[in-house]
């Protein structure tokens, strides 16, 4: 009951902010070549789909993401655990981690399109180093949250190392854990849309692209509302996926 409460809020929340867009751009206070009105944006969804930018667009996108997702998690879980396990070398990378979270690493994207060329070998793996670092600093966090009284229960119980993580410290860890996959996730699906933009290539952020040469300005909104509408599905799927794993 709460969970469709807090939806029918958020449904009239978004309402309200695209009735006021809607006035403010009737009115005359902005102008629809800057901001459309909501009432033009179905219109462009149907342009889109006509011109073949909708779906196609939409799967690339949420490939992409997946796999850089995916590539980041496979990398990153070992490592963060690697990290608790070791506290040395979690006190020695962490600070490092952290200064290169904060860095602009789309920036480097020509290099990339040296390396890999310009394909979807590039976006993933910009998205990937993106959402990596997230995932080890949160793991590693996730396991020093876990208390050590779990842990001696463990021992007690003659449980091995493999038995004791997998049974008892990964799923205490699970909320820090699954947060560094939300954020790598976040991260990854803004640095590929970003590179596809900037490459004019792929999926949404190339249909972007277009419309913004073009000066299409209602076809451009319709393509960043659909790249919101994949952060929900792929942000959905993760939640539905800790659901599945944590234990009740």
């Amino acid at each position: 009951m709460k969970q469709r409460l807090a939806h029918l809020y958020g449904l009239l929340g978004l309402a309200l902010f695209a009735a006021f867009i809607e006035a403010i751009v009737g009115l005359g206070f902005v102008s629809p070549l800057i901001l459309p009105p909501p009432s033009s944006l179905p219109g462009a969804f149907a342009r889109l789909w006509r011109e073949d930018l909708l779906l196609q667009p939409i799967l690339a996108s949420l490939g992409q993401s997946v796999a850089a997702t995916g590539l980041a998690a496979l990398v990153g879980l070992p490592a963060g655990y690697l990290m608790w396990r070791r506290p040395v070398i979690g006190q020695a990378y962490e600070p490092w981690l952290g200064a290169a979270f904060a860095a602009p690493i789309i920036l480097l994207y020509p290099l990339f399109l040296v390396i890999f060329g310009r394909g979807y070998a590039t976006t993933i793996f910009v998205g990937f180093l993106s959402g990596v670092i997230p995932v080890i600093l949160k793991t590693r966090e996730g396991l020093m949250g876990v208390p050590p009284v779990l842990l001696n229960v463990g021992r007690s119980l003659h449980m091995g190392e493999v038995q004791t993580i997998r049974r008892i410290a990964l799923p205490a860890a699970a909320p820090g854990i699954f947060t560094g996959l939300r954020l790598a996730l976040i991260y990854a699906l803004v640095n590929i849309v970003g590179l596809e933009f900037l490459i004019d290539f792929g999926g949404l952020g190339r249909v972007v692209s277009d419309m913004y040469f073009r000066y299409e300005i209602p076809a451009m909104y319709a393509a960043i509302l659909l790249v919101v509408l994949v952060s929900l599905v792929l942000l959905q799927g993760l939640r539905r996926l800790e659901r599945r794993l944590r234990p009740q």
